[in-house]
């Protein structure tokens, strides 16, 4: 397994918590991590890229308003305004390490923020993996996610356990993975800084990128969805099958919201065959 270095990084707008692994590696990918009370890059992305890390250098920063990234002392307006500064963070750390081309990962909230830099700034990127995305026309608010953003009106480790029990499948498959999540994730979720941004991006509703615009990425995409996923239905992928004109869908039964953790050793095999030109 590959090892894997934190560190922060300044950049002009942003100080950004970046873990890293496979530095020496001609490829990179970037992951870009989902969103819920107190998540971090790490927590979504580490064996991605302690697996990956083998063959490509693995970005996974905190995103901005999240966990060890900086936070914003007055809380952005809408959810438009949170994704411009998401899209500005990424590209000022891509610069800052002078990488001018590289592939993507989303994972849920990181799918949106990916289909925006791929419309903003479409020769930054490569290949790219949307995984669990929302954010689409017919995605529908879940009963499960409406929970989760209610987590802080009585925040507890029960509580947020009960949450990240509705991400996966198979709960009692998945609960010595939630249980060992569960100390860090509530520790950063009860962050003042943390806590602001968590209620003011989730206060915020999602801007769907309009059909033309989905129309025109020429990026080669795969979608990858949980078939039983309750945050973010199948049905935002299949939407997104039907816009994006150079696509494909791989499907995992029995399996949530989660797919990088419930199906961890497929997820990072299919990736990289697909970042390597082998699907």
């Amino acid at each position: 397994m590959a090892h894997i270095t934190s560190e922060q990084i300044r950049t002009t707008d942003f100080v950004t918590f970046l873990n890293r692994s496979g530095e020496n590696n001609a490829e990179t990918i970037l992951f870009l991590h989902g969103s819920g009370p107190g998540v971090t890059s790490i927590a979504n992305w580490k064996p991605a890229l302690e697996e990956c890390g083998e063959s490509f250098q693995c970005l996974a920063p905190d995103l901005y308003g999240f966990a060890n990234s900086s936070h914003p002392e007055v809380p952005l307006k809408n959810r438009q305004a949170w994704m411009d500064e998401w899209v500005k963070q990424m590209i000022q750390l891509l610069d800052h390490l002078n990488l001018n081309k590289v592939h993507v990962v989303g994972n849920s909230l990181g799918c949106s923020i990916a289909l925006e830099l791929l419309l903003e700034y479409p020769e930054r990127f490569d290949k790219v993996v949307l995984m669990g995305p929302g954010g689409t026309p017919n995605t529908k608010l879940s009963l499960e996610l409406a929970r989760a953003k209610s987590f802080y009106d009585n925040p507890s480790k029960k509580r947020l356990q009960q949450i990240m029990s509705w991400f996966v499948y198979d709960v009692e498959k998945m609960w010595s993975v939630i249980e060992s999540l569960t100390d860090d994730r509530f520790e950063n979720a009860m962050r003042e800084e943390v806590r602001r941004s968590n209620n003011s991006i989730f206060s915020t509703a999602a801007v769907p990128v309009p059909t033309v615009a989905l129309n025109r990425i020429e990026n080669e995409v795969l979608l990858v969805h949980g078939l039983n996923d309750k945050v973010c239905s199948i049905d935002s992928s299949y939407y997104l099958v039907e816009h994006l004109k150079n696509v494909q869908l791989h499907v995992f039964s029995q399996c949530g919201h989660w797919t990088q953790l419930e199906m961890k050793d497929q997820f990072n095999t299919l990736i990289q065959t697909f970042f390597t030109g082998k699907i």
